[in-house]
């Protein structure tokens, strides 16, 4: 192996939120969305000859870098996109507020598949516009849980609003959806006049083999009806650099969007630029397949040491991400699992109550991570259930 992924960075620096600071020094972190190796050499070095030059003045975004995000597309998915659909965004986050303030109203406001990523719980209050959920449905089969698209479900919510939030591939259940299921979701809200929008910022991250879809790169009249959001910043773990692109074939919709960009006065800084300019590039690919075998590998023992030492956890298979969504509710820990891994095991994990309703007895754990941090995690949560 070229990188050395088990190699264990130190990130106990003052930045204000910082995965290692966040908690008390004796609690193992295990909880927000970002990976702890260091970001690809070839972005690294990009990013010490832009600080060396000395000058960090204002920069526009370059037509290139849209042109290496299109090309990006087509080498990845064969996906027609032209740079002028493109429009750049501070992340992902920003992206789908973006589109729920220039979109949805105070009647119809947007559609979620729960459990899923707490921020878009947050786009309620962030933009003032109602909620509705179309739960997704679990399944159980020994240890492991999936979750599937309730149907039926999702066409009688969809009428009820102006805008459907896609998390593909979805956190934190780490589905990869197929392009069927993509398909009749895409149906339902092109029939009922209901945009998509679909943040698709974990595509890259791709464990054993799965293979993904974008919503938009189906059919032109899906690409008409959708706005894709992505950034480089999980797959390259450049995340606190904060630069995203909104994709939106529809002119009229694209117009609309960016009109709301500018009125809020967003801009991204110019290491962002940078950053996603050579992830996308192609230069850091052999680094990003490297990535994919260790978190595979990282998956697989998580699966094999829940299932020998820790039963009573319900897991799902994570298809995409380095996020497991572990369940919780056979073991009945009180207040809630959040708070006893936190208290008795130190260690930090997300709580999965943030994630939607009936998830309170789950937690989502971060496996992006050197295997010996993640044995240690699993370690002390072992023991503190052994001690229970």
């Amino acid at each position: 192996m070229k990188y050395n992924f088990d190699a264990v960075p130190n990130r106990r620096t003052p930045n204000v939120l910082n995965k290692w600071t966040w908690y008390p020094k004796d609690v193992l972190p295990m909880w927000i969305a970002d990976m702890d190796f260091p970001s690809p050499p070839p972005i690294l070095d990009a990013l010490r000859k832009q600080v060396e030059h000395g000058v960090l003045g204002y920069e526009d975004t370059p037509k290139t870098l849209l042109e290496t995000v299109a090309a990006r597309m087509a080498k990845l998915y064969n996906w027609d996109v032209s740079p002028d659909m493109i429009v750049v965004i501070p992340g992902v986050n920003v992206g789908y507020n973006v589109a729920a303030r220039t979109f949805c109203t105070p009647r119809r406001g947007y559609l979620i598949q729960t459990p899923v990523y707490n921020e878009f719980h947050e786009a309620r209050k962030k933009t003032g516009v109602p909620q509705v959920e179309a739960p997704l449905v679990k399944k159980v089969e020994g240890n492991r849980i999936s979750y599937e698209v309730d149907f039926d479900a999702f066409a009688r919510a969809v009428r009820k609003v102006g805008m459907f939030l896609l998390c593909s591939p979805h956190n934190p259940i780490g589905r990869v959806y197929s392009r069927m299921e993509l398909k009749r979701m895409a149906e339902a809200c092109i029939k009922n006049d209901v945009l998509i929008v679909s943040d698709e910022i974990h595509s890259e991250l791709l464990l054993g083999g799965a293979e993904f879809q974008p919503m938009a790169a189906l059919s032109r009249e899906i690409a008409n009806h959708t706005i894709t959001l992505t950034s480089a910043s999980k797959a390259f773990n450049v995340p606190g650099l904060f630069c995203g692109f909104a994709i939106i074939p529809n002119k009229k919709l694209r117009e609309k969007y960016k009109e709301t960009v500018i009125k809020m006065g967003l801009h991204v800084a110019s290491p962002g630029l940078t950053a996603a300019r050579v992830a996308y590039s192609g230069k850091c690919d052999a680094w990003l397949k490297e990535l994919r075998k260790y978190l595979t590998t990282n998956r697989d023992f998580l699966l094999e040491y829940l299932l020998e030492f820790m039963p009573g956890i319900h897991i799902t298979v994570p298809e995409a991400t380095y996020l497991a969504w572990l369940d919780c509710s056979e073991l009945k820990l009180e207040p809630s699992p959040y708070e006893f891994f936190l208290k008795k095991a130190k260690v930090g994990l997300s709580d999965g109550g943030k994630f939607g309703r009936g998830s309170k007895q789950f937690v989502r754990l971060n496996f992006g991570t050197p295997r010996r941090t993640l044995e240690q995690g699993l370690s002390r949560m072992r023991k503190a259930l052994r001690d229970h």
